[in-house]
């Protein structure tokens, strides 16, 4: 294929391929050609034109396939554009010869075609240059098409069309003789060349005025003949042009003079009155008629009237929104007169009613749903409202007609109510689509909406009343705060007019679509509700018999209330059970005598009430098993039972019972028995076991009946068939937009599609379709449906005996049948034989060979059927069969019966048939072996080449693309074969066979799967594999069929994914990017299928790819959005546009990646539009609350408040649904934390300043604050609930990054501030009283993040937001009665909690800020460092919490109540409270407890909190009242009701234990989705609660509960690996060892007290271990701890595991460094391990030391790390820490554990002086200055006899000797700081051995010195540490022995000193030590004067130096010293705080 890529062809290599391979070279080189084209100089392409052209030419001559010519002739005229256009001419006379000559044979048709599409393209691309002689050639291709076959046609139309287009107004003189050619072909008998044609005159009409002025009439007639007998695709293009003319006839301006003919202006009246002809009379419709009702000749055919209905919607959508906008109300008047009484003929019979009103509905949906923005959207639902009070009125007057007679003549009815169906249908949807942004229109009183739809609930017409009760329930589930008042007036209006018929009926309907609405409000409806509803239903069922004028509706009424209240679910439907299955037992006779007396008593009337009673009551218990699954108890099932048999009996007398009473029984009877089937499939068989055989009789009979209607294959079939297979049906079975029409056209004439009226029980339920109305079949249907689904089930369940008679009966009734009926009867045979497969296999059991031959039998019939639909079904039991059978034998010789069939038959039937069976069968059974699949790929093969019937190669290639699939890596030796197959029939399949080219696109894709990654190698095989795979790929892209562009674009998908290098991916994108927009559905669903795979690997290529594309522009098929705001934005107009839903969620996750990988360095372009997305909602309401809050906030507004647009020109996302809106919001969210992991300077505004400033194109989130909040204020006030939820997280986001945020202009500000004023006015509307609980749930919270955050500091700011907060304070301190009564008592459980949370996170913030502000206060030194902290904000904020703390203490504690009792265990329910709890009611606790479970952490440790500061005291009440809440159900119910008063004693105890409860219940079982906040939020709540001494005192005494406390925070600590989790359960470790310790002390003391002067020894052992010293696991607090410990220390520090490190250390390791959060664990660990002694007994802490100091020395020793100058590291300062703790520990020093703690403190000693040791030289690197310290720490604070034995002594000094001879500086000046500790300590015992053995060389240190002087900071510090040693040994020594060193001293200092000329030139090091000896010498001089004298005297030199020094320094000397003085001072001070632990 490489030689394929040049300039010229290279024949030579073409000429040795075969054919296949000919075709595809040259078609590759075509494909290269092109782009080489254009990428090649013009003179280039001139020096080779003669050759190309010629090469081109003979090409044209060798018969090239479809793809080849189309590209053959872009390349000729692309050639001749770029190059010389001198033999342009002379090519088009070559292609007119071509044209021209008389060879008729088939393989010159090619050629002949090819010429055609060369004069199409040539004329497409150079235009007017060739204007001279293009009336010859339009002449010649005219004539040519007289004698074309219909490739011929189709070919000539589009080559027309070409020409028309390049030649534009130049053409006029064949516009007439186009347009006659065109109108034959429109109504050719090929689809094809009907679709071609239309092309065609769409062209034509941009420039022949006639044919939207003179000719309008003729076309508009033209178009409709065209629809008759029509498919889809020339639905689609005819409508279009139909729907363009028309739409240019009504806007056109007739230029005056320009045209000869008068053109008349063509009103809007006018062209409505056209079309609506087409609708009402169809092609016959211009003849007026008059001849047609004469004769009375049928209604018009369907596919006409959805021809024109799709017309419609595209003259409007021409139009565009803005038109209809302006025309809305006579365009409406029009549409809806389509179906009145002026039109009878359209709604003649049922089912042509059904049918129109689909169209009609259509059209309206269309066209408002589709086109109007919200604004007219809601201005549309007004002038429904308008049509339907006048349709009513039309009634009224009808009905209150005087004269009874004519009063209710049934034309008149029947006259108005299909319109009145259409209106009230679409206003419903309307509203549902516009949400809550609908709330304005139902305030609006003026229009009376729920008036008009509530009044038409009565109208005499059935199919009325349920499109009201539809209306109804689409308004509850948009706006559900109207919900529960509907429900209410509809409840009333029946029970006040239960004697009204209609009203019965209406309002009943109404009541049950308000109950289905019920589950698509997450709010919900009250309780009681359920209990009113269920008293009507008995009421109506009872009274039923009273009244036989109302029997029969009140009878309905009863039974649809009890099915619809089943839908609220097990909650509802719990507490009326009993009653529910008491109804059921008594509708039905209680034995088979009673069911035979009825028969033989009643009449045909009260037959048809009972009959609809028991359907009604089997519809009810269907109803209960559908939505009550949790109450099928076997008890109730049981219940359930008794009247099943009943039933059946029924069932089998119903033909007797229709005998008897006649005809009128029929629907009723059919109607019960699609109930009783539909009841049967949900029960288990072995519930009606008894009655199987009789049911199997009664459905055999049912599928066989002789009455049976024509048999509606397009209902029963679909279900049965495989999805894929339809694809090859009709485009009519695949998904398009045009669904909800093109549905009735599969129908067949005399079956009406799906209407609600066909079952009006179906309104409650949840449709499959959204928010479109429920379509039911008619009965006849639906039963048929049932009986066969049942059959399944039934026929599996019986004997085998039985099962074979069955099946008999079955075949012989098909064979005794004839034409239409034997069809009907083999359909709904077939069906049921589906369905019994289907269920054996589902139910894995087997059939019997007798069983499977009768199977075989019928399944074999059905696929030789004419039926396509029968045949595709067939071949799916048939492999079901064998799937069943699994039986290898038997699967061979259901193959070898196709195979034996396939090479014999040859009607197409049978070859179709046959060869899907095939591939069925390797769909169910994978391969069958090799033989098998080159039998059946050879079979397959051949049936595929059949180029005489297209059906037969469609089913083939998809049966071989089955097979393909199945097959796996077996196929792969069949690859090449199979690929050269496709890509030859690709190349040569006429384009007019759309659905031979989807097969090859299928099996392409199937191909492409099983070859994988393989496609990735580089061998010339693959690569030649690959190459024919894209060049499939190309063929079918520019296949004119939208489906088969669909499967090229799913190819190349395929391909990306296995081989991304190898696809093209600019032209790829360019090709999604123009079909983005594309009619098809299908073929958007590939599109976004597509995008969203490359976008999740190359987002910012495709959108580049996009960009250029847009710019480009040579394209003009993109969609113009491109060119504005890229890929991104043109996805979110389309979504804004999309309804399909798989479609919309599909868009979504491709912007979801788009913003994941790029929203980053695109920030600008995604806010931007986002932002331009929810500016939409500021054109309703922003702007009003704005005003509103600026002129109270005065002028803080900020300029991001102003929200008008101040451009003009129309935005591509200008009017953007709510839906859309709360899309942006959320991506917004997204955005900012795709900010997050990005760069820091997204949230730090100074950084990001200073970088945008160094590079312009720098963008952070933070410089674009202004807009985030602007957008989240728009979002929040908006009037969609949704979009305000959605605003109001972003709030709360954008607070809580941004709260932090420095303002750098005004230090101590933070960028929020200025931002104050927009989050009051987006919060303040969330807490009006309509605002539904969950906005006002959400907005508490931004109130309280927005509190906490800190941001706001001014009180009276603050008291704002705080107003709101103290609002909803005040509504909820009534309890759960108060509030609204909309909803469920759940959502208000949700606002309270909400509330309570929301005051909890603010007190606790409070507290926090109360407590940091006051230790500020304590530490500041000085008072300029606590201005800002001094604001009035942290102790006013927690004022402004206290004064409602009295109420907020009291709730809290009722919620945590309700909380403990809602966490149960199941076990103690009886327990509960009857009525609920302070919050809750008992009935909606399920609902409830996911409220409670988001909000107790908070309140948990609020409350804590609370009790803390009052010390367990409440102020605000006396002991009697302490424990009730202020809600009306008492806190403590039980206890406070009957018993006395409670003691305050007791209230802190209930209390306590209430707190510690909750806590450890939860924390002892963590969930895997407990969050953070709340495991966080519950400890710190413990350790609130530990801070006071009460409950301190509570856990001291109480050792068990201690103990289970820190068992539970162990395991906290093992399942968390938060540090900060960690760090708060170690606190509240801390605090309990601490409680212990008091309660230790507490009792040492009291029996020091009581025991007065007894002796000591008598005293009894307090603390663990008493006198044995045991500590038992399970029972000790001590032990618990030290568990908890040692898990922290071992995970951070695994060296310290004994276990694992073998025994004691044999291996050193090096030690390490740890994390900030693990030092900090290590030291809390620490500190509680040194705390543990003081809670033991004497012995008991001589059992514990060992492990302890084992735990702190060990952590000495592995984080011994050395750092810069000398610092200890985290870890190591608190094990010195801890270390001295236990070692000053009392019992230390306690006469009986004094012997054993020295020995054990000893021996730590001595593992501390081992460490220095090197085990095999390894352990170098441990820190010394560390283990000095820790020396030091044990010197000084033990007694001495632990270290002064000598053993001990002796290695001490001597590592102190080593280190001062060491050669860091640092160490040496940290070793004289710690020898400075140990020579002033007091006891002379210590301190003397160290002075004897250091003095002597510390000495000599200083003496060298003076040769080698100090040179920076370090060895100066040296210096100076080493003379203040040398000091403090003076003041140390005694006095005979100190003259000795005062005069060692006073040389080294005089030493230092530097004479004035020394002085000038010193370094500031060598200064530094003059200034400090010299004034070291003043204060030693005076102090020691006679040694001070005798040294001068003795060493003259000495002396004069001095006196130099002193003169040199005498002016500094007056002013220095005291500053100098001050420095050193601080210096050793900071020395000493850092080695505060000594």
């Amino acid at each position: 294929m490489e030689l394929a890529h040049s300039l010229l062809l290279n024949e030579e290599a073409s000429n040795q391929l075969g054919e296949v391979q000919k075709a595809e070279f040259i078609f590759e080189w075509l494909r290269y050609l092109e782009k080489l084209l254009l990428a090649t100089s013009r003179n280039d392409v001139r020096e080779n034109q003669k050759t190309l052209v010629e090469q081109l030419l003979s090409l044209l001559n060798s018969s090239p396939g479809p793809p080849t010519r189309k590209l053959l002739a872009q390349n000729l005229a692309t050639l001749y554009s770029i190059g010389d256009t001198f033999s342009v001419y002379e090519t088009i006379d070559k292609c007119n010869d071509l044209i021209r000559s008389k060879d008729d044979s088939p393989s010159y048709l090619p050629t002949k075609l090819a010429a055609v599409v060369c004069l199409g393209s040539l004329y497409k691309k150079l235009g007017r240059i060739l204007a001279n002689g293009f009336t010859d050639t339009v002449g010649n291709i005219l004539k040519a098409m007289k004698s074309a076959e219909s490739q011929g046609r189709y070919e000539i139309m589009l080559s027309l069309q070409s020409i028309l287009t390049g030649l534009g107004v130049a053409a006029a003189p064949c516009h007439r003789d186009v347009y006659k050619a065109a109108r034959s072909c429109l109504t050719d008998r090929s689809m094809a060349v009907r679709c071609a044609a239309a092309k065609c005159l769409l062209e034509l009409q941009n420039e022949a005025v006639f044919m939207w002025s003179t000719e309008l009439d003729s076309v508009a007639t033209l178009c409709f003949k065209s629809f008759e007998g029509s498919n889809y695709d020339v639905r689609i293009s005819v409508s279009k042009l139909l729907g363009t003319v028309l739409a240019k006839a009504v806007i056109a301006k007739h230029p005056g003079t320009a045209s000869r003919q008068s053109a008349r202006r063509v009103s809007l009246e006018e062209v409505l009155e056209l079309l609506g002809t087409g609708f009402l009379r169809g092609s016959s419709g211009l003849l007026r008629a008059s001849g047609d009702m004469l004769k009375g000749s049928s209604s018009v055919s369907r596919d006409v009237r959805v021809g024109v209905t799709q017309a419609y919607v595209v003259f409007v959508s021409t139009l565009g929104g803005a038109w209809l906008e302006k025309n809305f109300a006579v365009f409406l008047s029009h549409i809806l007169s389509l179906l009145s009484q002026l039109n009878p003929k359209a709604t003649q019979t049922q089912t042509d009613a059904v049918c129109c009103r689909r169209c009609v509905s259509f059209i309206l949906r269309a066209t408002i749903g589709g086109l109007l923005g919200e604004k007219a959207q809601i201005a549309a639902a007004k002038d429904l409202c308008q049509a339907i009070w006048k349709l009513k009125k039309v009634m009224d007057a009808v009905l209150s007609d005087g004269n009874l007679e004519t009063r209710l003549s049934s034309t008149d009815v029947a006259a108005s109510q299909h319109s009145l169906i259409c209106a009230l249908q679409e206003l419903g949807n309307l509203i549902h689509s516009l949400g809550t942004t609908a709330a304005p229109l139902l305030q609006d009183s003026s229009t009376g909406l729920l008036d008009s739809v509530v009044s038409v609930s009565v109208h005499p017409s059935v199919s009325v009343r349920l499109a009201a009760a539809w209306c109804l329930h689409c308004i509850a589930v948009a706006l559900p705060s109207h919900l529960t008042p509907l429900l209410d007036r509809c409840l009333e209006r029946l029970s006040i007019l239960q004697s009204s018929p209609e009203a019965v009926t209406g309002f009943s309907f109404a009541v049950a679509a308000l109950l289905g609405a019920v589950t698509h409000c997450p709010l919900g409806i009250p309780h009681g509700k359920g209990k009113i509803i269920m008293a009507l239903a008995e009421d109506l069922l009872c009274s039923a018999a009273q009244n036989s004028r109302l029997s029969l509706q009140r009878t309905q009424a009863g039974w649809l209330l009890v099915a619809a209240l089943m839908t609220l679910g097990p909650a509802v439907v719990g507490h009326h059970l009993a009653r529910v299955l008491l109804l059921w037992k008594c509708v039905f006779p209680a034995s088979p005598q009673d069911l035979q007396t009825e028969k033989s008593r009643g009449d045909s009337f009260t037959w048809q009430v009972t009959l609809e009673g028991r359907a009604g009551a089997l519809c009810a218990v269907k109803s209960f098993i559908s939505h009550c699954g949790d109450l099928l108890t076997e008890e109730v099932i049981q219940r359930l039972l008794p009247p099943l048999p009943c039933a059946v009996d029924l069932l089998t007398q119903l033909s007797s019972i229709l005998k008897t009473y006649g005809s009128s029984l029929k629907t009723p009877s059919v109607v019960y028995r699609q109930r009783l089937y539909e009841l049967l499939i949900l029960l288990p068989p072995e519930t009606y076991k008894g009655n199987l055989c009789a049911i199997l009789r009664e459905l055999s009979a049912e599928l066989t009946a002789p009455e049976t209607q024509a048999a509606a294959s397009a209902c029963l079939l679909p279900a049965l068939c495989h999805p894929s297979d339809l694809l090859i049906l009709s485009p009519v079975l695949q998904e398009t937009d045009h669904r909800f029409i093109e549905e009735q056209l599969l129908l067949g004439s005399g079956i009406a599609c799906g209407s609600l009226e066909y079952d009006p029980y179906s309104i409650y339920e949840e449709d499959a379709g959204g928010d479109s109305v429920p379509k039911p079949l008619p009965p006849t249907l639906s039963v048929i449906s049932s009986a066969s689904k049942l059959f399944g089930i039934v026929c599996a369940n019986v004997d085998e005996a039985q099962r074979v008679l069955t099946l008999e009966q079955l075949l012989n009734s098909i064979k005794h049948s004839k034409g239409a009926r034997q069809q009907t009867v083999q359909l709904h045979v077939l069906s049921a034989i589906s369905n019994l497969l289907k269920y054996v296999a589902g139910s894995k059991r087997s059939l019997g060979p007798e069983v499977r031959r009768l199977v075989l039998t019928l399944v074999l019939g059905a696929l030789e059927s004419p039926n396509p639909l029968l045949r595709c079904a067939a071949s799916e039991a048939w492999a079901r069969l064998a799937h069943v059978v699994d039986d290898a034998a038997f699967t061979a010789g259901l193959a070898q019966v196709s195979f034996d069939k396939l090479k014999s038959a040859r009607d197409v039937v049978s070859r179709t048939g046959h060869s899907l069976a095939l591939g069925s069968l390797h769909r169910y059974l994978g391969s069958l072996g090799p033989q098998h699949l080159s039998a059946c790929i050879g079979v397959l093969y051949t049936l595929s080449q059949d180029s005489t019937s297209p059906d037969v190669q469609t089913w083939a290639l998809h049966s071989l693309s089955l097979t393909i699939d199945s097959a796996g890596a077996l196929y792969h030796m069949h690859v090449e074969s199979t690929l050269s197959l496709i890509i030859m029939l690709l190349l040569n399949v006429p384009p007019t066979h759309a659905e031979v080219h989807q097969s090859l696109g299928r099996c392409l894709n199937a191909l492409i799967t099983t070859l994988g990654p393989e496609l990735q190698g580089n061998s010339p095989s693959v690569s030649s594999l690959r190459t024919s795979c894209l060049l499939g790929c190309a063929v079918m892209q520019d296949n004119p069929g939208c489906l088969v562009q669909a499967q090229a674009i799913s190819c190349l998908q395929q391909l990306h994914m296995f081989a991304p290098r190898h696809v093209n991916l600019s032209s790829l994108v360019s090709c999604l990017c123009v079909n983005l927009c594309s009619p098809y559905l299908l073929l958007r669903r590939a599109v976004l299928a597509c995008l969203r795979q490359l976008v999740q690997r190359e987002a910012a290529e495709v959108s580049e790819h996009a960009v250029m594309l847009a710019r480009d522009a040579r394209d003009p098929a993109a969609d113009p959005n491109l060119r504005e705001v890229g890929l991104e934005g043109a996805l979110l107009a389309l979504l804004d546009r999309e309804t399909d839903e798989s479609l919309c969620q599909d868009i979504r996750e491709t912007l979801h990646h788009m913003l994941t990988s790029m929203a980053v360095e695109k920030l600008s372009l995604w806010l931007k539009l986002c932002k331009d997305v929810l500016a939409a909602s500021a054109d309703f309401t922003a702007v009003t609350c704005v005003d509103a809050m600026q002129e109270e906030e005065g002028d803080r507004g900020d300029d991001a408040l102003v929200l008008t647009r101040s451009d003009d020109k129309p935005q591509p996302l200008s009017n953007p649904r709510w839906t859309t809106r709360v899309f942006a919001a959320d991506c917004v969210c997204r955005i900012i934390n795709q900010c997050e992991s990005a760069n820091s300077a997204h949230f730090d505004i100074a950084l990001a300043q200073e970088m945008k400033k160094r590079d312009s194109r720098n963008d952070f989130l933070v410089l674009h604050l202004a807009d985030l909040i602007r957008m989240a204020f728009m979002a929040a006030t908006d009037h969609s609930d949704h979009l305000r939820l959605s605003g109001l997280d972003t709030l709360l986001v954008v607070i809580r990054r941004f709260a932090d945020i420095a303002e750098p202009e005004f230090p101590g500000h933070v960028i929020l501030e200025q931002y104050q004023a927009n989050v009051g006015a987006a919060l303040r509307p969330a807490f009006t009283s309509e605002t539904p609980p969950d906005v006002t749930a959400k907005a508490c919270q931004v109130c309280s993040a927005w509190i906490a955050s800190g941001v706001v500091r001014d009180l009276s700011d603050l008291r704002r937001v705080h107003q709101l907060l103290v609002s909803s304070l005040t509504k909820i301190q009534a309890g759960k009665e108060a509030l609204s009564h909309l909803y469920n008592e759940s959502a208000s459980t949700m606002e309270i909690l909400a509330v309570l949370k929301a005051w909890a996170e603010v007190y606790i913030v409070a507290v926090q800020r109360h407590k940091s502000h006051r230790q500020t206060l304590k530490t500041a030194i000085n008072p300029e460092d606590t201005v800002r902290s001094t604001s009035p904000a942290p102790g006013g904020l927690l004022d402004l919490v206290c004064t409602d703390l009295g109420t907020l203490s009291r709730l809290w504690l009722a919620a945590l109540q309700d909380f403990a009792l809602l966490t149960l265990p199941a076990e103690f329910a009886s327990q509960l409270p009857v009525e609920g709890g302070a919050f809750y009611t008992a009935e909606t606790s399920e609902k409830a407890k996911l409220h409670y479970h988001s909000s107790w952490a908070l309140i948990l440790h609020a409350a804590a909190l609370w009790l803390t500061s009052t010390g367990f005291a409440d102020p605000d009440e006396g002991a009697a009242n302490l424990s009730r809440p202020v809600t009306p159900t008492s806190m403590c119910q039980g206890s406070s009701s009957g018993a006395a008063v409670k003691s305050p004693e007791d209230v802190y105890m209930d209390r306590f234990h209430l707190i510690l409860g909750i806590s450890v219940e939860f924390l002892c079982s963590l969930r895997a989705d407990a969050t953070m906040e709340s495991i966080t939020a519950c400890l710190l709540a413990l350790q609130a609660l530990l801070d006071t001494p009460w409950p301190r005192s509570r856990i001291g005494s109480d050792q068990g509960l201690g103990i289970e406390l820190l068992n539970v925070l162990h395991r906290v600590i093992l399942t968390r690996e938060s540090p900060v989790i960690q760090l708060a359960s170690l606190e509240v470790v801390r605090q309990i060892i601490c409680a212990a310790q008091e309660h230790v002390k507490e009792k040492r003391r009291s029996a020091e007290v009581d025991d007065g002067a007894s002796e000591k020894e008598t005293l009894p052992e307090f603390g663990e271990g008493k006198d044995t010293g045991g500590l038992v696991p399970g029972k000790s607090l001590v032990f618990a701890t030290l568990e908890l410990c040692v898990c922290i220390l071992v995970r951070q520090l695994p060296e310290l595991n004994p276990k694992l490190t073998g025994g004691p250390r044999v291996k050193a390791s090096q030690p390490q460094t740890l994390s900030e959060e693990g030092s900090g664990l290590v030291a809390a660990a620490l500190g509680i391990l040194a705390e543990l002694p003081a809670v033991c007994s004497p012995e008991g802490s001589i059992s514990i030391l060992p492990t302890v100091l084992y735990l702190v020395t060990g952590v000495l020793r592995e984080t011994a790390v050395k750092l810069p100058g000398g610092q200890l590291s985290p870890p190591v300062t608190a094990s010195l820490q801890a270390l001295k703790g236990i070692l000053t520990s009392p019992m230390a020093r306690a006469e009986k554990s004094h012997k054993a703690w020295t020995s054990l403190l000893q021996s730590a000693l001595a593992t501390v002086l081992d460490c220095w040791s090197p085990v095999d030289g390894a352990h170098q690197e441990l820190d010394e200055v560390s283990l000095l310290t820790a020396v030091t720490v044990f010197i000084l604070s033990t007694s001495p006899e632990v270290t002064t034995v000598p053993c001990l002594q002796k290695r001490c000094i001597e590592k102190f000797k080593a280190a001062l001879e060491s050669q860091d500086p640092v160490v040496q000046m940290k070793t004289y700081q710690l020898l400075h500790s140990i020579f002033q300590y007091p006891n002379p015992a210590i301190s003397y051995p160290y002075i004897y053995s250091l003095a002597s060389s510390i000495v000599e240190k200083l003496q060298e010195i003076d040769k080698r002087k100090p040179e920076d900071a370090t060895e100066l510090q040296l210096c100076q540490e080493g003379i203040k040693l040398l000091e403090a040994l003076v003041t140390v020594a005694e006095d005979q022995h100190r003259a000795q060193l005062v005069a060692c001293l006073l040389p080294v200092l005089i030493s230092f000193l530097l004479d004035e000329n020394a002085l000038g030139s010193a370094s500031s090091v060598m200064r530094s030590l003059h200034d400090f000896a010299l004034q070291n010498l003043m204060q030693i001089g005076p102090r020691y004067s006679s040694v001070f004298k005798s040294v001068m005297a003795s060493s003259p030199a000495l002396k004069a130096r001095l006196e130099a020094a002193v003169k040199g320094n005498q002016e500094s000397v007056r002013v220095k010293p005291p500053s100098k003085h001050a420095k050193n001072l601080g210096r050793s001070s900071s020395i000493r705080l850092k080695t505060n632990f000594l």
